[in-house]
């Protein structure tokens, strides 16, 4: 870092001029057993204020500024959301508390989505992995009842005593019996949020809208839910005559529209994303990809990534032709267009037209935020902010078309009329009935455009 003068600022310097809070504790509120019953939550604050502890004698934070952050006192309060968002768009690390009670709360997983996408933002700007998410074992949990996001980190438990594997911190600090051990996972826990905090440096990012954020936990599915994302784009073997090639690569895959702002190719950012709104997400390029047989029902919903400068090629443009004339209403087309490449912005009203004749149908079909990100979406931000609508939409009209067969009779009894059932990667997921809260789409895609940016 440098500064007005040229001269450079020390790491240590940076760290003390830099006071945000350390970690976010996300947890779960637990509501009191019985009338006038003590403050169940009291054991949380507990923890907390010894973490706290432990931080401000492991850092130099000064007098006042805060070591980390829970919402003990904001929930109730005015501009509760406001302030949830401003604290995740800043914190250094987050620590949720994992227990049943909390993958099965919506504003857990709406912070946890918060602070994911700042740190693939992160990532997809320096190219560099942002792991700054700490966990914490409340009370046990067996791997298999953790959903994606939380199965996939790389965390090693066992490092805080095997009686906190046991019995998480809950039994731990409910047991005197246990109170060595509590001290030392705290301990152990706190040394892990300042290392942390001091080597991966997540970038502040925006506030996330924290009322209308989707949750990273999805809903209860019993199975995965899988998303595949299609890239139509050229390469540099197959670019325009006179194209820019500093935003392609070797495969289609490559595309980074938004170079250079972004170092990462946006189909991965995109599989994150996806991911971090618990699916299973796929990439392939829209080249390689087979067309399926007019008719035939959906394997998977699809997010269809195309950059308009693909429609330069005849046979690209023809197949997305055919691709469109085929109602498919559980694939959603997404076009990132970024106008701070010179190129595309003096050629965008005569590719944006070209799109519009090759795919009709497929550039005007869904709800608004379908719609608008098929308009085009112009930063990477923008990107984050519409993809969780779309990847929604894709889902349920993929639950709306998928095949179904009635459920076969047990032995020896005749069919006695059950509905029929969804069978596939989403059968489960079909069976909630979950329609996604889509207050923050535009409520018309010609009079708002909440992708442009």
């Amino acid at each position: 870092m440098l500064t007005q003068d040229g001269g450079r600022v020390s790491d240590s310097a940076q760290r003390a001029a830099d006071h945000r809070p350390y970690f976010f504790l996300s947890y779960a509120h637990t509501p009191r057993y019985g009338a006038g019953g003590p403050d169940p939550d009291m054991w949380v604050e507990r923890l907390f204020r010894d973490l706290c502890g432990h931080v401000m004698a492991m850092t130099d934070l000064p007098a006042g500024a805060p070591a980390g952050f829970m919402d003990r006192e904001i929930r109730s309060g005015e501009g509760w959301s406001e302030r949830l968002g401003e604290v995740l768009a800043n914190c250094r690390v987050f620590v949720p508390l994992f227990s049943p009670r909390y993958f099965a709360s919506e504003m857990c997983g709406k912070e946890w989505y918060a602070f994911a996408q700042r740190a693939i933002y992160h990532q997809a700007k320096s190219n560099r992995p942002a792991d700054a998410i700490v966990p914490a074992l409340w009370v046990p949990m067996p791997p298999e009842q953790l959903p994606g996001p939380a199965e996939r980190l790389q965390f090693n438990h066992r490092a805080f005593g095997d009686r906190y594997v046991t019995d998480g911190l809950y039994g731990l600090i409910k047991l005197r019996i246990f109170a060595e051990e509590y001290e030392a996972a705290v301990y152990e826990l706190a040394k892990r949020i300042v290392a942390v905090a001091d080597t991966t440096r997540v970038t502040p990012g925006s506030p996330v809208d924290y009322r209308h954020a989707p949750s990273a936990f999805g809903k209860p599915t019993g199975g995965p839910r899988p998303m595949h994302l299609t890239v139509a784009a050229p390469t540099h073997h197959d670019l325009p005559e006179g194209r820019a090639p500093d935003y392609y690569g070797k495969q289609s895959q490559d595309w980074n529209p938004y170079h250079p702002d972004s170092a990462r190719p946006l189909a991965y950012v995109a599989q994150d994303l996806v991911r971090s709104l618990n699916y299973q997400a796929t990439v392939s390029s829209f080249d390689h990809e087979t067309p399926p047989e007019p008719g035939q029902p959906p394997s998977r919903p699809e997010i269809l990534l195309i950059d308009r400068w693909a429609l330069a090629d005849d046979e690209r443009c023809a197949r997305l032709a055919a691709f469109d004339a085929q109602p498919r209403p559980w694939v959603t087309v997404v076009v990132p267009w970024n106008r701070d490449d010179p190129q595309s912005r003096i050629s965008e009203a005569e590719l944006a037209e070209r799109l519009e004749r090759t795919m009709p149908h497929q550039l005007h079909h869904g709800r608004p935020a379908c719609r608008a990100a098929a308009r085009g979406i112009f930063s990477m931000e923008a990107f984050g902010q519409i993809l969780p609508q779309v990847v929604e939409a894709a889902a349920q009209e993929y639950l709306r078309h998928a095949e179904v067969f009635p459920p076969a009779p047990p032995p020896g009894t005749a069919a006695r009329g059950e509905r029929p059932r969804l069978r596939g990667p989403m059968a489960e997921y079909g069976t909630t009935q979950y329609v996604p809260d889509m207050r923050s789409a535009a409520p018309d895609a010609e009079d708002t455009d909440d992708s442009q940016s």
